[in-house]
């Protein structure tokens, strides 16, 4: 998730306990031999955006309440409609949380989600180089871009521009060569496409404040007319880090960090909390064909821009700028979503059913899943790079060379 500022204060978390098919207010434990086969599982980070399915005329996603064990004490449940076709989670915020929540019910006997479309729809900050606020972004590949080497700026070489470097590199924007395997996942394209197909059918929510806040981002260059514009669907790319961030010094670099990592394919255009954790886990989960990782879809829209305008300071940017796109982006979740989720159950028999087969690569840095990677150095160097090979010629592992963890 990305709060449009931090002036807006803490959010009241809503709570999510109601009923299976009874009593309102209660979770309820499954047994039996039956396990939940939903279509499509929405995944939400937080209570607005949990909220913004809730209460809408094409289903009715509160009609049973699972209780599923290991998911956050804060949203312990699972949603579903009344014919299990589509069920909804709550990760709570951040990639531990999302890590833990994820795996808790991939893992969990109750559900059987081997043909299930994985929707991770949430709310994220926006690079106006691409796109704008209140838009809906459908990510091919997500970054890690905060795992890496850090100095402080009071302490940098004078010719560098950013405090981040990759893990086992000597400067900014070099390949990592120490790899933990989180740094990059690659989604489906191809469904990611069907996917904005759909999205471009709903009608997207503005705000007056933010027509007038996006006017800000002209320039005599235009490298921010895309954040001019209205919000549109947009095929671009997420980045992920725990680390809340506003800027141009780390925005830019944490775009040259996207593209190095996916070798110059890569568009960064939102930035949120929770998606390689997401991803990890769901990609787990499909080592053992407990999911199809192909079958999983991103879309984030934009609460906030994570830079300011020219002139402008990163901290009022932060914290105090009124930029009118929080509540709009959260309502175009539903907006654009739902266009998806009915996009999905409507050509179920005719095309979702059988799933929609990748013209690309999908999965991990590591080749995890099978096939060869098309960024990084390539499966077998990047597991040497993480230790799990012997280093060529010396017998010996990164972690016995006393590499710090």
């Amino acid at each position: 998730m990305h709060l449009p500022s931090l002036s807006t204060g803490l959010l009241a978390v809503s709570s999510l306990l109601t009923a299976v098919s009874a009593t309102p207010g209660h979770g309820v434990q499954v047994t039996g031999k039956h396990k939940i086969t939903p279509k499509v599982f929405i995944v939400s980070m937080f209570a607005p955006e949990a909220e913004a399915w809730w209460g809408i005329p094409e289903f009715n996603l509160l009609a049973h309440n699972i209780t599923v064990p290991g998911l956050s004490p804060l949203f312990p449940d699972v949603h579903c409609t009344a014919d299990y076709s589509v069920c909804q989670l709550v990760t709570g915020e951040g990639e531990i949380n999302a890590a833990v929540t994820l795996s808790s019910l991939l893992f969990s006997p109750i559900f059987d989600l081997t043909h299930t479309y994985f929707f991770v729809a949430g709310i994220a900050g926006v690079n106006p180089k691409v796109t704008t606020i209140n838009s809906a972004t459908f990510a091919r590949y997500a970054v890690q871009v905060a795992l890496q080497y850090e100095v402080d700026l009071r302490e940098l070489p004078d010719n560098w521009t950013t405090s981040y470097f990759p893990q086992g590199a000597q400067k900014p924007f070099e390949y990592p060569t120490s790899i933990y395997g989180t740094e990059v996942f690659e989604l489906n394209a191809d469904l990611r496409s069907i996917a904005a197909s759909f999205a471009r059918r709903a009608n997207l929510s503005d705000s007056t404040t933010a027509q007038e806040y996006r006017a800000k981002y002209t320039t005599d260059n235009e490298i921010y007319a895309a954040g001019t514009k209205a919000p549109s669907v947009v095929e671009c790319d997420v980045t992920t880090t725990d680390v809340y961030f506003s800027g141009s010094l780390l925005s830019d670099a944490f775009d040259k960090t996207t593209s190095v990592l996916t070798n110059g394919t890569g568009v960064y255009c939102s930035t949120a909390q929770e998606d390689n954790a997401t991803l990890e886990a769901l990609l787990r989960a499909a080592k053992h064909n407990l999911t199809d990782f192909s079958r999983i879809i991103v879309m984030r829209t934009g609460s906030d821009f994570e830079r300011g305008y020219e002139g402008q300071s990163a901290l009022d940017n932060l914290l105090y700028a009124e930029q009118g796109a929080f509540e709009p982006a959260v309502q175009n979740l539903y907006n654009a979503g739902v266009q998806v989720v009915q996009g999905i159950l409507r050509g179920w028999n005719t095309t979702f059913a059988a799933g929609v087969k990748p013209s690309n690569y999908i999965g991990d840095i590591f080749g995890t899943l099978g096939g060869k990677p098309d960024f990084g150095p390539g499966s077998e160097q990047a597991k040497e790079d993480a230790g799990a090979l012997t280093k060529r010629g010396t017998g010996l592992t990164k972690r016995s060379r006393g590499v710090r963890r």
